[in-house]
């Protein structure tokens, strides 16, 4: 059964013909960066993680998810904003621990565009797990994507996050929602952009 928790909500589906601003979220922003996006409430973190998965499947490059044995994202979500579910590959592991293991496994392969490490809540990635993995990601050009749910107020998940941004919604009709990042932190370009786009949202939020 796929635990679709409150502070994952639903991933919504790009609506054709939408505006959006992307300065800064697009794989080539992201590259080679330790990336956190986070939220609470009604957010869309997931839907603007799938954004990025969907651009990297777009140049060929493989994804990889990997998230806790106890949950997972809602996969029709997925698929009808576009993602190739056959072509992503999915880790499901115990802990935040070895997700952050796995992650390092994957990076340094250095078959992998774009590594995704869902951690939900209460995040627990050591610091030296991080300062590797942000190496890593340096050394292979890989985007590290961790999300988790927070406050903006709360601390990121750790000094080598490269970029922070929050993820809402905002309900504009009966089927359409607003999906904004703020950016929180951002060493390379400081909190000059921000990155909105239009979404249709899934039968059960419409």
């Amino acid at each position: 059964m796929y635990n679709n928790q409150s502070y994952r909500d639903h991933a919504l589906s790009p609506r054709r013909g939408a505006s959006k601003t992307e300065v800064g979220w697009s794989l080539e922003q992201v590259a080679g960066r330790l990336v956190e996006i986070s939220g609470a409430g009604a957010t869309a973190p997931l839907t603007l993680a799938f954004g990025l998965v969907l651009q990297v499947q777009r140049q060929n490059e493989p994804v990889a998810w990997i998230t806790r044995d106890d949950s997972l994202f809602y996969p029709p979500d997925a698929a009808e904003g576009g993602v190739d579910l056959d072509a992503l590959t999915i880790v499901r592991v115990p802990d935040d621990r070895a997700a952050a293991r796995a992650a390092d496994q994957l990076i340094r392969s250095g078959a992998f565009g774009l590594v995704v490490l869902d951690l939900g809540a209460k995040p627990d990635v050591p610091a030296p797990l991080q300062i590797r993995l942000a190496g890593l990601a340096h050394k292979y050009q890989t985007a590290l994507l961790c999300l988790t749910a927070k406050e903006d107020e709360a601390s990121s998940l750790g000094p080598l996050v490269s970029l922070r941004v929050a993820a809402r919604r905002e309900r504009l009709a009966k089927d359409q929602f607003a999906c904004e990042l703020t950016v929180l932190k951002d060493k390379r370009r400081g909190q000059t952009w921000r990155h909105v786009e239009v979404c249709c949202g899934p039968a059960g939020l419409r």
